[in-house]
């Protein structure tokens, strides 16, 4: 005892008794199991409100503690060593780690982008050693003096247990004033379940976890992804993308609209799984609903939610997926800057278990991409059979880019359509790819980049300008992809190459042959609806002074392509022979003509020149490969033949059809590959004429 200082004074600083002690003691215990029902416990509200109580009481307690600690160091550290002495030791410097580790963590879930794995562990291995040497080291301090300090020691008990009691009485409170946001899960009341009750969302494949209705909040807020100073960077890479715009196209909305006259409402569920699944699963496309649309589906379309809640897909395609709701953290849809919005941040990031469940392997792989990018009618939506429509999925596991079983050879849907990009987002990184480090400061880019230049900018999105010029470059085949360098191919997407002889004499035909070769392309070429896009060859001969003596493959002043040209194209027909042109592929039973490019092949179109020497004009015949044409030619020359491959994401009878002519649009074109030749025009064969 120090001199001038009683046993009640005593008692009161340094004992059970001490209200210091009692603090001390409550917090802990309250820090203890709130922190054990984040590691252990389910994912509910009431464990969030503690963590943020466990937070609050531990920044708030700090002080306290380190005054309790600081005395109680003083008032024992001068004993000789002891087992009490040395469990206490090692509690005090666990407990020192847990509350530095606990202000870091903090520290990070307000101000970082994420918190450390290491700093998370670090707080809960320590917390676990101070709970290990506290124990013992209390029950045998008390059990040595238990004589003299049992009284002070059960009212220490009591009152730490109480006030922790109260903590979580708080906690409970908290959580029946507030428990996150309450969703309507219900179908309209007049929903038209027309296949049957236990398949409301047919014809489409798509169903839900519960086969009932998700309230569609709970699978947008995508701008909830990138304002939380998390996701930012994915979700600008987002926003002018074919997956945001899925719903809102108004090519889409123009078709779906005639669907729905045509069939009914319910046939456009069809197509809902894919382009709108918010919509869908909600029960919009449903009757007397305007657009089959709900706002937030139209607005957001592929949404972050709907495409990382997905749990199972199949290979059938025709949106074969099942989507779960996802859990929501508290003040889930808060918008940006308010508190609401800060608490779900710290909460997701100090928190993440529930959040990771959004991220899973089965989203690298190509047959999660098959759910939708793979499509058949079948009698329930053309009342005929069952027909094949666009089909990347079986096209690339048909072709040499998949070697199966050899990730290090084989090129995967991710790895050319998500390439690896520079990133700060907390998602940067990934351990489960060969190629990938935990620290590799990339993410996968939710662009998307395919063939659409055409869409992002007719609805004016935001960052669509760069997207474009992306999608372009990427069309070019100009976009280098580091991670596949070794494995992809150089040059453009398509190869064109033209064959012709050096010298041909008036009079003689002059063979042109086109060869195009599918050089970087994971699929056939073009892919997707070819009914509606349109990759030709556009061919111009020139004289040496520059006239243009035959061309095809132009367009005219309505911007429709000319008779004769050659074109990659489908010509889908309904069960009477009529030709699909309106994209009503609801009526498609088979298709009486297809061309595309598998990958690794070739096509060819051969082109016959016919050079009599004062031949009175142009004729042109037109047969399936070949074609031929007369070119008046009075004198040996040089012949310039540039050969282009072009690309345009829909064809203009379509397009008139659906936004009306008056509107003047036109899709614009790209070009894909090109190429050019001489051809000497000598009556001795002799190319030296030409030089």
């Amino acid at each position: 005892m120090k001199p001038g200082m009683d046993s009640s004074a005593q008692r009161y600083r340094r004992g059970w008794a001490a209200w210091l002690a009692r603090a001390a003691a409550a917090i802990l215990l309250f820090e203890l199991i709130s922190g054990l029902a984040v590691t252990v416990g389910p994912f509910q509200p009431a464990v969030e409100w503690g963590l943020l109580l466990h937070t609050i009481a531990g920044v708030l307690a700090t002080a306290l503690l380190t005054v309790y600690f600081a005395r109680h160091w003083n008032n024992y550290s001068g004993q000789a060593l002891s087992d009490v002495l040395l469990l206490g030791y090692v509690g005090l410097g666990a407990l020192a780690i847990c509350l530095l580790s606990g202000v870091a963590v903090t520290w990070q879930g307000l101000f970082a982008l994420k918190t450390a794995p290491w700093l998370r562990y670090t707080h809960l291995i320590s917390t676990l050693l101070a709970f290990a040497a506290s124990m013992p080291h209390l029950f045998i301090a008390w059990l040595r003096r238990r004589a003299e300090v049992t009284r002070s020691a059960a009212g220490w008990l009591g009152s730490s247990v109480a006030w922790s009691l109260i903590a979580f009485a708080a906690a409970a409170v908290l959580t029946v004033a507030y428990s996150g946001t309450k969703y309507k899960n219900v179908f309209p009341s007049d929903y038209s379940f027309i296949y049957g009750k236990g398949r409301p969302f047919a014809p489409s494949l798509a169903r839900t976890s519960t086969n009932g209705a998700f309230d569609p909040r709970s699978l947008g807020g995508s701008e909830t992804c990138g304002s939380s100073t998390c996701h930012t960077q994915i979700y600008e890479e987002w926003k002018p993308s074919a997956h945001r715009y899925a719903a809102m196209d108004p090519i889409f909305q123009g078709v779906q609209t005639v669907m729905a006259k045509q069939n009914g409402p319910e046939s456009t569920r069809y197509c809902g799984g894919c382009h709108d699944p918010i919509s869908l699963f909600s029960g919009t496309k449903n009757i007397l609903v305007e657009n089959l649309t709900g706002l937030t589906g139209y607005n957001e379309g592929i949404s972050c939610v709907s495409c990382h809640s997905i749990q199972k897909t199949d290979i059938r395609g025709n949106a074969n997926y099942t989507m779960t709701q996802p859990v929501d953290y508290l003040w889930q849809w808060s918008p940006a800057g308010t508190a609401g919005a800060t608490a779900r941040n710290f909460l997701i990031r100090t928190y993440p278990r529930q959040h990771a469940q959004l991220s899973k392997r089965m989203y690298k792989k190509p047959e999660y991409c098959a759910a939708c990018h793979k499509q058949f009618i079948d009698q329930e939506v053309n009342r005929v059979g069952w027909v094949q429509l666009q089909n990347q999925y079986d096209n690339w596991a048909a072709s040499h880019w998949n070697k199966k079983g050899d990730a290090r050879a084989t090129v995967e849907c991710r790895e050319c359509h998500m390439p690896l990009v520079e990133s700060s987002d907390p998602a940067a990184g990934d351990t489960s790819d060969y190629n990938r480090t935990a620290d590799d400061h990339k993410h996968r880019s939710h662009r998307f980049l395919a063939a659409n230049n055409f869409v992002p900018a007719l609805l004016h999105l935001d960052g669509s300008q760069k997207h474009i010029q992306l999608t372009e470059k990427w069309l070019h085949g100009d976009i280098d992809i580091p991670e596949i360098r070794s494995k992809w191919a150089d040059g453009p997407i398509v190869r064109i190459r033209l064959e012709v002889p050096p010298t041909v004499a008036p009079g003689q035909k002059l063979p042109i042959r086109v060869v195009l070769v599918s050089n970087k392309v994971g699929h056939d070429y073009p892919t997707g609806p070819l009914d509606m896009i349109q990759s030709w060859v556009e061919m111009r001969v020139q004289d040496e002074h520059g006239k243009t003596i035959f061309s095809s493959g132009q367009r005219d002043d309505r911007n429709f392509l000319v008779p004769g040209t050659f074109l990659f194209k489908a010509e889908p027909v309904d069960q009477y022979g009529n030709l699909i042109d309106r994209h009503n592929l609801w009526e498609m039973v088979g298709v009486r003509y297809r061309r595309s490019l598998f990958p690794g092949y070739s096509d060819t179109v051969e082109y016959n020149v016919l050079c009599p020497s004062g031949a009175p004009s142009v004729q042109v015949h037109s047969g399936d490969d070949v074609k031929e044409f007369s070119v008046a030619t009075a004198r040996p020359g040089t012949l310039r033949i540039d050969a282009t491959l072009q690309y345009r994401k829909m064809d203009q009878f379509l397009l008139n059809y659906v936004m009306g002519e008056k509107a003047g649009l036109t899709a614009p074109v790209v070009e894909i590959s090109g190429t050019t030749a001489s051809v000497c025009v000598s009556r001795s064969g002799d190319a030296s004429e030409c030089r």
